[in-house]
């Protein structure tokens, strides 16, 4: 494909870290200028080489394999649960017409506000953190495969009831794979919310390995590179989590038209 060189940078591979780099230029220039307090702005080899330390004692591996853990189990769980009762609200009428406006209801109230009674019906350990990141997100998957499973429209699922379907047999050859894409969309937005909730389960529930506490422990030493290495390292295993979501769900996809 001929690029116009005008449009050239649009098209460079690279184009997305541009933006970052202006930003850490920026921020070394203010802490060189000393225009902020390197207390709470330290220099950019500052935070590296906290980075390193952690690194060489093992504590960023610990923490990123803890909070890796705790986010894969609760996000599985909110997947479950979110396909399960947005397929039955989808494909149930009655059950969408009863149970929906509860869910709608209840999706509204933050996460964070359930922290108390998380706390009392679950403790302060991993059973609550779980629990806190199944809450935060659950909603938009189960929301999500919902509207996917009420946007099929009525002629498929005639059609499989013509050729005599089962119940199963809709649901796997019809109704999934025409919902989808929807959910997909649902687990994009189930994966950003899990990666908060276990960010925050970690800094609200009692201490343990994890990124989070990684932040809270340079917040009680005062320790800004700690904290802003952390940060980084939350930033990029978010992202690096959308990235495989994204490659799997182009697979998938894929294969779906192919097989078609």
């Amino acid at each position: 494909m001929t690029v116009n060189k005008q449009n050239y940078f649009v098209y460079l591979p690279w184009r997305g870290i541009v933006f970052p780099v202006i930003l850490i230029l920026i921020w070394q220039l203010i802490y060189l200028a000393k225009i902020a307090n390197p207390v709470f702005l330290p220099s950019v080899f500052a935070v590296i080489e906290q980075g390193h330390r952690l690194i060489d004692n093992g504590q960023l591996w610990e923490g990123l394999k803890a909070s890796l853990y705790r986010d894969l189990v609760g996000l599985s769980i909110a997947i479950f649960l979110g396909v399960s009762i947005g397929i039955a609200l989808g494909v149930s009428r009655l059950a969408g017409k009863v149970f929906l406006p509860t869910f709608n209801t209840i999706k509204q109230v933050s996460p964070f506000a359930l922290i108390p009674l998380l706390s009392f019906w679950f403790g302060l350990h991993e059973p609550a953190k779980i629990a806190f990141i199944v809450v935060s997100s659950v909603f938009p998957i189960m929301i999500n495969t919902y509207e996917g499973v009420r946007g099929i429209a009525f002629d498929y699922v005639e059609v499989g009831r013509v050729y005599k379907m089962t119940t199963f047999q809709l649901l796997r050859k019809i109704i999934l794979p025409a919902a989808t894409p929807s959910i997909f969309r649902g687990l994009h937005l189930g994966v950003f919310f899990s990666w908060l909730g276990t960010v925050g389960a970690e800094y609200f529930f009692t201490a343990g390995a994890g990124l989070g506490n990684i932040i809270v422990d340079g917040r009680n030493s005062s320790r800004m590179d700690l904290v802003l290495f952390g940060v980084f390292v939350i930033g990029i295993t978010g992202y690096l989590l959308n990235i495989g979501l994204s490659y799997a769900e182009k697979r998938l996809l894929h294969w779906q038209i192919q097989k078609q």
